[in-house]
């Protein structure tokens, strides 16, 4: 072999040398990178990352039941003399049960609105047909719909017949109504502080 030829071979041993170091190198940083990189990939479930928005899902839960347990209508308490009692809700609003031509509703007191109010589809679900077509002027403009006559209103044992009920002002859910003086006006309204009193005239 001549020193040439020695001279290729020690220098093509180098080059292979060379390479398997590299390649060796790179299983090493292949490894390391599976062992740690892979490891910090899944660490938020290891520092409490799902465990903490599993915690505040079931706080936002309790809430939401709590506020739909406070803001939920109560029927009216019935005194021994007859008078109605109706609590002010957290909102500040008067709320209770009751119905209209026979169909359960959650009312919402408004002293100031002439009439008890119904959605469109309240009145389909308790076949209040019929009525006279009109306007009704709202804080958010002006609806058509009708206003219907001879309903009976109940809340509590207390019922008052041929009570007149607009139909098709948009109230939320499909059972809201409001109760308006076509039946408060058969009453007279005390407030005693957080309380509203009806008493039948």
């Amino acid at each position: 072999m001549g020193i040439q030829d020695r001279d290729w071979y020690h220098e093509a041993q180098r080059e292979r040398e060379k390479q398997r170091q590299i390649e060796e190198t790179r299983s090493k940083f292949s490894v390391f990178s599976r062992q740690h990189l892979g490891a910090k990939a899944v660490s938020p479930t290891k520092t409490g990352l799902i465990p903490m928005m599993i915690f505040w899902c079931v706080v936002m839960g309790l809430l939401y039941l709590l506020m739909t347990h406070y803001l939920r209508p109560r029927q009216a308490q019935v005194l021994a003399n007859g008078d109605l009692v109706i609590n002010r809700s957290q909102d500040g609003h008067f709320y209770t049960t009751g119905t209209i031509n026979g169909r359960e509703a959650k009312f919402m007191v408004d002293t100031g609105a002439s009439l008890v109010s119904v959605s469109e589809k309240f009145a389909q679900k308790a076949f209040i047909r019929g009525g006279v077509p009109t306007t009704f002027h709202t804080a958010n403009g002006d609806r058509p719909g009708r206003v219907v006559e001879g309903l009976g209103v109940s809340i509590g044992p207390v019922n008052v017949s041929n009570v007149k009920v607009g139909v098709g002002l948009s109230l939320g859910d499909e059972n809201d109504a409001l109760l308006g003086q076509s039946f408060l006006s058969k009453f007279d309204i005390t407030m005693l502080k957080n309380q509203m009193v009806l008493r039948s005239r």
